[in-house]
Formats: structure tokens, C-alpha cells, sequence
């Protein structure tokens, strides 16, 4: 071969951006692996923490608060205090302590405990700690667990009375009981979860006199905190959804679907109080949805009438759960919070109380009168 004929010179590699991005690759698993270790350390603190605070609430709860020092007790855990966060720092203060004591209050049971530190930090713990019904505290714990809330959506649901709004607080404990248990032990989400009465609409900022469509634009211009108010795995489908039926059109206001009920959610917005023939228009809604729009598999679909007011004994009279509807109010102004917490207490009360009826003449108190028993009427909620 001669000198005319030496090969060209090779050409320079195409995978010159190769270590670059070899580097790129290995730095995203490093990074990976630190993520996943710092999480593995921070939810093992967690439960070391968790368990910790619930063993010295139940020493100290024993053996002092509930012996015979018992009214010397806030002063020797004051004492105790001071001892333990000159040694530990301030995070043993009297108030973490006497925290730490009614965590041990609330929840006795140490499997219960265990059971809780895998889903919920302390600083979960500690504002549902401060709740003094269980079931709202099993409600939130729950829902804290399904949805991944953090603490400041858990302080917010709380402030916002969440537990009060929905219709499982109405219930009689027994079967709020049992529906919070299924939801524990098998994820089953009801309705009685998910919708809530009344809805907080303030936040659409409509003041005075507006009309329905106002209403409407409002909400879909504020979508993302209405979903919010909505709730978890609600999805926005369509506005003024078109029903054809023979040659006529009607229109729904809003359709969404709920992830975890699966099924589409029908929404009608009035203005106005609850009417009876509202149940009738929504009813032909729900029909043409489950024929035209309901996917194989899915549950049929659900309706909700949000209205400016509505009367408890119109909505019970019409029997609207056996026909998938649900009937709330909406406020775009809220009322002072101690009056709203009043207002919502006293509706739960009520609705607990018309969920009982008088003993029967077969129930007999132990001297041979009548005595009270308590039962739920068969279907109601």
C-alpha cells in the first residue's frame, strides 16, 4: 500500500456526550438512593419518637396522675419537666408532657399505637389528640391515611369542620362505627364520606345579587379550589353537559367523576331553596348518564343539588338516597366560626336524635316500666 493509499483518519466518536451523560445518570440514582435513605431514617425517627412519647404519657398517667398524688400531679410533672429539658432540650416541656399523657388517654392500646405510627407522624398525632369525639378522630386518622394529607391539610380540615359536613357525623355512632371500620380494614369509600352539607364556597368571592350562570363561571374560574372543596379524586368532565332525548336538548350544569366511588357525579346549581320537583329533573339526569355516558364496570351515577338552603324534612320526605341524590347547601358567605361550629354541632345532634324512636311496648325497664331504647330506623341515614 502506498502513501496515496493510507486509510483516512477515523472519525471522532458520536458518543463524545456519552460520560456526560453517563455522570447525569449516576448523579439522578445517587440522588434516588439518598431520597429513599433520608425517608427510611426520617419514618424510622418517626416511630421511635411516637413510641417514645406514648410510653412516658403512660408512665407518668399511671404513676403519678392517677395515684394517690393525683392533685399534686400538674406540679411534679412541672418538676419532672424542668429536670427532663435541662437534660433533653425543650421539646419535654409541661405542655409536651401532658401531650404526651393524653396521647396515652386516647389511645391505651399499644397495637393501636403501632398501628398509627406507620401512617401518621407525631405531628399528625398531635392535633388529632385534641379532638375529643372518637369518631371524628377515627374519621380523620382515616382520611389522613387514604388521602396523604399533610399537617397543614389536616389543620385546615379540621378548622373547616370537615367531620361536621358530612353525613357520616349524622349517623348514630354504631353505624358510623361500622362504616369507618370498612373503610380501615377494606379502603371501601361511601358517599357518606365524600359529599358533605354545607359546601364553603367563599372563595368564589360572589357578593349580592347573582344568577345561576354567575354561579357557574365563578366556580369553573376557581376550579382548582373547588375541587379542593369537593374533595380527594373528584375529576372535572364537562360544563352545561348536553342530554339529547328525542328532539329536545337540556343541559347539565357540571359532571365530574369520582375515582374512588367510580362513578360520574352530577352537579345542579340553584339559586334558590330546595324545591321537590328538583328531584325529578335530577333523577332524568341520572338516567341518561347511566345509559349514554356510565362505562362497563362503573357504578351508577350520582347526583348533587346544591342549593341556596334547603329543609331537612322535605329532603327526608323524598327519600332522595334510594335515588342516588344528594341535597346540600352552599355558602359563597360565611358566618362567624363559633356561630358556624354551632350551627354544625347542633345539626349533627339533631340528625342523631331523629335517627332514634321510642321504646316499644315490649322494652321494660328492671322494676316493670317502660324503659328507652335506642335504634336506627331500618334504611335511614
Amino acid at each position: 500500500m502506498g502513501i496515496m493509499d493510507t486509510p483516512p483518519l477515523p472519525k471522532p466518536p458520536t458518543t463524545a456526550l456519552a460520560p456526560t451523560t453517563r455522570m447525569h445518570s449516576l448523579l439522578g440514582d445517587i440522588r434516588c438512593l439518598i431520597g429513599s435513605a433520608r425517608g427510611q431514617v426520617a419514618r424510622a425517627v418517626n416511630v421511635g419518637l411516637v413510641m417514645l412519647y406514648w410510653q412516658i404519657g403512660v408512665r407518668i398517667r399511671i404513676e403519678i396522675l392517677k395515684s394517690r398524688r393525683a392533685r399534686y400531679g400538674e406540679k411534679i410533672v412541672r418538676t419532672l419537666s424542668a429536670r427532663l429539658v435541662r437534660e433533653y432540650g425543650s421539646g419535654f416541656g409541661h405542655r409536651s408532657l401532658f401531650r404526651m399523657v393524653r396521647f396515652a388517654e386516647v389511645f391505651p392500646n399499644s397495637e393501636m399505637v403501632s398501628t398509627l405510627w406507620t401512617q401518621l407522624s407525631w405531628s399528625h398525632l398531635r392535633e388529632i389528640i385534641s379532638l375529643n369525639d372518637p369518631l371524628q378522630r377515627e374519621f380523620y386518622i382515616e382520611m389522613c391515611r387514604l388521602e396523604h394529607w399533610s399537617v397543614r391539610t389536616l389543620q385546615k380540615k379540621i378548622g373547616g369542620m370537615l367531620f361536621e359536613r358530612t353525613a357520616l357525623s349524622r349517623k348514630p355512632a354504631e353505624l358510623a362505627a361500622l362504616e369507618l371500620k370498612k373503610l380501615r380494614e377494606e379502603d371501601m369509600l361511601t358517599p357518606d364520606l365524600v359529599f358533605r352539607d354545607p359546601y364553603f364556597l367563599d372563595f368564589l368571592g360572589l357578593k349580592g345579587a347573582f344568577q345561576e350562570k354567575d354561579l357557574e363561571a365563578a366556580i369553573l374560574r376557581e376550579m382548582q379550589d373547588f375541587l379542593l372543596e369537593l374533595g380527594a379524586g373528584f375529576a372535572f368532565v364537562a360544563r352545561q353537559k348536553r342530554i339529547q332525548v328525542g328532539t329536545k336538548d337540556y343541559y347539565l350544569d357540571l359532571l365530574f367523576y369520582q375515582r374512588r366511588l367510580r362513578r360520574l357525579v352530577a352537579i345542579e346549581l340553584k339559586l334558590e331553596d330546595f324545591k321537590p320537583e328538583f328531584k325529578g329533573q335530577m333523577e332524568f339526569y341520572l338516567r341518561w348518564l347511566k345509559k349514554h355516558e356510565a362505562a362497563p364496570g362503573e357504578k351508577p351515577p350520582i347526583g348533587l343539588i346544591l342549593c341556596a338552603g334547603r329543609e331537612s324534612e322535605v329532603v327526608e320526605l323524598l327519600q332522595l338516597d334510594k335515588s342516588g341524590i344528594r341535597v346540600a347547601q352552599y355558602m359563597t358567605d360565611l358566618p362567624p366560626s363559633n356561630v358556624l361550629a354551632r350551627k354544625l354541632r347542633d345539626a349533627v345532634r339533631q340528625a342523631r336524635q331523629s335517627l332514634t324512636f321510642p321504646a316499644s311496648a315490649s322494652s321494660f325497664a328492671a322494676d316493670g316500666r317502660p324503659g328507652p331504647v335506642r335504634r336506627t330506623w331500618p334504611g335511614r341515614r
